[in-house]
């Protein structure tokens, strides 16, 4: 097996991986919702909203990972750098979207200070 062989592998398992942590991340989030007691309020659908989130995110990031390691090391061209760069922009900017919807906040603002004895 070759290098360009190997690294094709690996981008694929690391598709695999960030397609798995996607479905795995939302099904177990669905079944922690399901199985908690109470009535279906908005803390209740915040709650699986996050999971269903941070579930994206994590997903995102093995996927950037993955065309990131394909695009570089497999086939090396500047039309597949050109659609690398669009696909980890729109990646990016979902990934930072989902990061202001889950925390109320950009990713590059301080997080607000609770107040003493919160």
């Amino acid at each position: 097996m070759d290098f360009k062989e190997s690294m094709e592998l690996v981008s694929r398992a690391l598709d695999v991986a960030g397609v798995g942590i996607i479905v795995g991340g939302i099904a177990v989030t669905t079944v922690l919702v399901l199985t908690r007691g109470g009535a279906w309020d908005g803390e209740r659908f915040r709650y699986y909203r996050r999971g269903v989130g941070r579930a994206i995110l994590l997903g995102l990031e093995f996927l950037v990972a993955a065309d990131i390691i394909r695009t570089v090391a497999v086939a090396p061209t500047f039309r597949g750098v050109g659609v690398l760069a669009i696909i980890v922009a729109i990646r990016t900017f979902l990934s930072m979207t989902l990061e202001v919807e889950l925390e109320g906040r950009w990713p590059w603002q301080k997080r607000p200070s609770r107040p003493a004895g919160a």
